[in-house]
């Protein structure tokens, strides 16, 4: 797999693994970042099989003590490896980097697999500097946000940035499983689409084909969508002035199609709008490169940047 990568001055290789609830991917990076392995598995739940399956995959892609990287959903604690309330996997409470470390003797580094996510996406945006802020919204079953600034992800004091799927300010009030109404989440994201929109899988592509083609319900439905995804992606924008904003998760699938919804709401919000349009924010939205495991390779870049200075 050919990776374009940003250098660094590490000298060893790393490996990074991305755990979701019927998958794991693991990569392998040499000294200079890029990947010369890849290794897909389903993954399987309970503590004791994650711990398994993440040495498992690290010990076919590496026989020697290179710091992992690892990205799994729920709480993370970056500073201890401790991850919690991951549902799908059904882990309470795990002390999921002590374990890992032990097992393979070599320093592990745990992060959310957003934030993970995150790391790997702006690796592949072109013409960012090195020290650019970069946003990763994940339209996936649920919607939240990575936020990378100069190559590092950020946490924020508890560890919860970018749970921005949980902002109750959506004016349809669906209720959401985490107890409010009107979160974000329960109309901009992949989840809430085919909820909104069954008769089709994957949703977007049809939602949208169907609303060019005259669908009145189609248009009401792609219409109530983009109103969230642009609620979303222009409180990130102004949040945190991003030189770039990554749409990633399922929903990304759906490709130039969704960037086209995407830009005509922002156009629409920045008509009459001075200040909107100076912003320019359609401009900095960019499709995450799909194509690649940026959930691993972020994984291992986290692990690779966490390591002290030789």
């Amino acid at each position: 797999m050919n990776a374009r990568l940003h250098r660094n001055n590490r000298e060893q290789g790393c490996v990074g693994i991305d755990i979701g609830g019927t998958k794991i991917e693991g990569v392998l990076l040499d000294a200079t970042d890029r990947v010369i392995d890849v290794c897909r598995m389903p993954s399987h739940s309970g503590e004791s099989n994650v711990v398994t399956d993440i040495v498992r995959v690290a010990r076919i892609l590496s026989n020697e003590a290179l710091p992992i990287g690892i990205g799994i959903p729920g709480q993370v604690n970056c500073a201890t490896g401790q991850v919690s309330n991951v549902v799908n996997l059904d882990i309470e409470t795990l002390e999921l980097g002590e374990r890992v470390s032990a097992i393979m003797h070599a320093p592990v580094h745990v992060e959310n697999d957003v934030n993970a996510a995150a790391v790997g996406a702006a690796e592949f945006v072109e013409q960012v500097d090195g020290n650019a802020t970069v946003v990763f919204l994940n339209f996936g079953t649920g919607l939240a946000a990575g936020l990378v600034r100069g190559g590092q992800a950020e946490h924020g004091y508890s560890g919860s940035i970018g749970e921005i799927g949980h902002l109750p300010i959506d004016p349809n009030g669906f209720e959401c499983p985490c107890g409010q109404r009107g979160c974000l989440e329960t109309v901009a994201s992949g989840g809430a689409v085919a909820k909104l929109w069954p008769s089709a899988n994957p949703p977007m592509p049809d939602l949208i084909r169907k609303a060019r083609q005259g669908d009145g319900h189609a248009n009401d439905v792609l219409t109530m969508v983009a109103h969230a995804m642009g609620d979303t992606i222009q409180i990130v924008a102004q949040a945190y002035d991003p030189q770039r904003i990554i749409i990633g998760g399922g929903m990304a699938k759906t490709g130039d199609a969704l960037i086209e919804v995407i830009q005509a709401e922002l156009s629409r919000r920045a008509e009459g709008c001075r200040f909107l349009t100076t912003l320019d924010i359609a401009s900095n939205i960019r499709i995450a490169a799909i194509d690649q495991p940026i959930g691993a390779i972020g994984a291992a870049l986290a692990a690779k940047r966490a390591q002290p200075q030789s």
